[in-house]
């Protein structure tokens, strides 16, 4: 990398924050623009640009305007949209996947065709665009069954259905009552699979990969895995308890063919693939896949990264061996705070607590400052994080909700069972 580095990241959550954050750790990383980013990040001398995800010429006029090295692209819709393939043909360099690659995630019908082709284990389905027809699939295979919506629906599209009346109400609220509107305008319907549930990361240059460290992502609202699917109420990494057999396998048998296989579909991947698998007594099976990082599992897994992620990053964008390191001691844990109703109808403009210093740090996803330019009030259905790292899991969870238990939370609220399922 040269003197002053300059770098831009699209988005403007949690993962941002996280993404944006370290890249600024980096030695010779000057400044980081996040656009639009939220007023949070701002604590941490990042710096935010008032141009929305969608707008790709104004952030391809914002990046050669600034010099920026290259460009983060952080959400799924901004891949999905060929923000990627924008910034390529305008001379420009992004890390992601081009719109082509990302269709791994925007489409789940595509996903499970290509799984299907290239022998990755996965759940058995069908794709419907006719109600009649899926709600006669459900009542032939009963349940406990899952239904999804086919496109994007910000992690909220799937229903994992425990009856049958459940499903068809599903699948009738995706096509017949536009819930998704055009990302549920086909449903997959598929297989109910047991067994516990982790995250594989991987950054990826075509067929060369490198493993981040499994995480495990809480996705239901309340204790007890009980309530509505959210994007996600907390996570931690590793997992203790998964054997490094699973994390080899899961490679040999998804990650591998799957990049193997895009090359050989015309689309070869670069970014971060992200791998939500599933522990079954069969072996991990794929539940599906992410075009980008997750949120919240970027915020607890680049805290273990220790080598430095911009050079990782202009390694791979240069096509060069990257020299990615990670810690092995102890657990990073991180708990979401949300508004109160997320992700159904909340309020915002709670007055949030001070940003944390010393071992636990804060990542901002929904904050913006009051009139008064000091105070900062809630903006989203997932306000910030709060993340430390521990000896153990237990240890983890004890300094985390200590710390909650000190904080205003009044109009917030929080999983309290973070991190349990490894205990």
């Amino acid at each position: 990398m040269g003197e002053v580095v300059k770098l831009l990241v699209v988005g403007s959550g949690g993962r941002e924050h996280a993404i944006a954050k370290k890249l600024l750790d980096s030695k010779e990383v000057s400044q980081v623009f996040v656009a639009p980013g939220n007023d949070g990040m701002t604590l941490d001398g990042l710096d935010l640009v008032d141009i929305g995800i969608s707008e790709h010429s104004a952030l391809i006029a914002f990046a050669k305007e600034h010099e920026v090295d290259w460009t983060f692209i952080g959400p799924d819709d901004a891949l999905a949209a060929g923000i990627v393939d924008e910034f390529e043909a305008a001379g420009l360099k992004a890390f992601g996947p081009k719109k082509a690659a990302a269709e791994l995630e925007w489409s789940k019908d595509f996903a499970k065709s290509i799984m299907k082709k290239y022998g990755v284990p996965t759940a058995r389905y069908e794709t419907f665009s006719d109600f009649e027809a899926a709600k006669a699939y459900i009542e032939k295979e009963g349940a406990p069954i899952v239904v999804k919506a086919d496109g994007l629906a910000l992690g909220k599209g799937v229903v994992v259905a425990m009856t049958v009346e459940e499903a068809v109400a599903a699948a009738h609220d995706m096509l017949l009552d536009n819930k998704f509107g055009d990302s549920g305008a086909r449903v997959v319907i598929e297989e109910f699979l047991d067994g516990e549930e982790f995250s594989l990361f991987a950054f990826v240059n075509g067929d060369k990969f490198y493993i981040m460290p499994t995480a495990q992502d809480h996705k239901r609202a309340f204790d007890g895995d009980k309530g509505p699917n959210t994007g996600g109420m907390g996570a931690y990494a590793p997992v203790p308890h998964l054997a490094p057999s699973v994390v080899e396998t899961s490679v040999e048998t998804i990650i591998k063919p799957v990049l193997e296989g895009m090359i050989d579909e015309g689309r070869p991947y670069l970014g971060v693939l992200y791998a939500g698998l599933i522990l079954t007594a069969d072996g991990p099976k794929v539940i599906e896949f992410n075009s980008r990082f997750g949120d919240p599992e970027t915020q607890i897994i680049l805290p273990r990264l220790t080598s430095d992620f911009a050079q990782n990053i202009t390694d791979i964008l240069e096509q060069k061996t990257p020299n990615i390191t990670w810690t092995d001691k102890g657990v990073t844990l991180g708990v979401v705070v949300a508004s109160e109703g997320y992700p159904l109808a909340y309020e915002k403009g709670v007055r949030l607590p001070e940003k944390t210093t010393g071992d636990i740090t804060t990542y901002y996803a929904g904050a913006k400052f009051a009139e008064n330019g000091k105070d900062l009030l809630s903006n989203g259905g997932r306000v910030y994080m709060l993340v430390t790292t521990a000896d153990d899991v237990a240890t983890a969870q004890k300094i985390i909700y200590e710390k909650l238990k000190t904080q205003e939370t009044t109009g917030l609220f929080y999983r309290s069972d973070i991190g349990s399922k490894a205990l």
